[in-house]
């Protein structure tokens, strides 16, 4: 398999340097998937548009989304990139790992979604109509069905790009689930 490098700035586009800049001013870095999307001229401009697009989602709920994903993907990069920001939005490691592994015992609408977005990466978005149903009796509409799925498709580009770069985790590396890989 070919090594690949976490491009630093002079290594990119003129688009993608402007990019950096203001990831380093934002977050005081440039994460090394971010990095890596950037040995494409257009890709990580992209990516940061999608990703930062509007959604009926809050900033927790996309979080739930992002681990439960990232924990089916088996993508310890985003696992660990998401609990650091899965904390600075108020989750304790307790309810992270429950989030991870699909669900929530403190709040049953973070329950729902968490299920969800489980049961549609793990089914490639055959979703079962029980988890479906229970999605929308917990007060979840058809605009947050789509901007879960939306999100559901964000962050599997991003757990595919390292699961195929295997490029250096920035982040505390996430702890694993009992009986599960990471």
């Amino acid at each position: 398999m070919s090594t690949f490098n976490v491009p630093t700035r002079e290594d990119v586009s003129a688009n993608n340097q402007a990019i950096f800049d203001n990831l380093n001013k934002a977050l005081g870095f440039v994460p090394n998937l971010y990095a890596t999307y950037a040995h494409s001229d257009t890709a990580l401009e992209n990516y940061l548009n999608f990703a930062n697009a509007k959604t009926s989602l809050s900033a927790k709920e996309k979080e739930v989304v992002n681990l439960a994903v990232s924990q089916v993907n088996d993508c310890i990069y985003c696992l660990s990139a998401h609990t650091a920001i899965g904390k600075m939005n108020g989750f304790t490691d307790e309810q992270i790992l429950e989030l991870r592994a699909g669900y929530s015992t403190v709040n049953t609408k973070l329950d729902a979604l968490a299920r969800l977005a489980r049961n549609i990466t793990e089914n490639r978005g055959r979703t079962d109509d029980a988890v479906l149903e229970n999605f929308f009796n917990a007060g979840y509409t058809k605009a947050n069905l789509i901007d879960t799925i939306s999100l559901v498709g964000d962050k599997t580009i991003s757990n595919y790009i390292h699961s195929t770069t295997q490029v250096p985790v920035d982040f505390p590396v996430a702890q694993p689930l009992e009986g599960q890989p990471v």
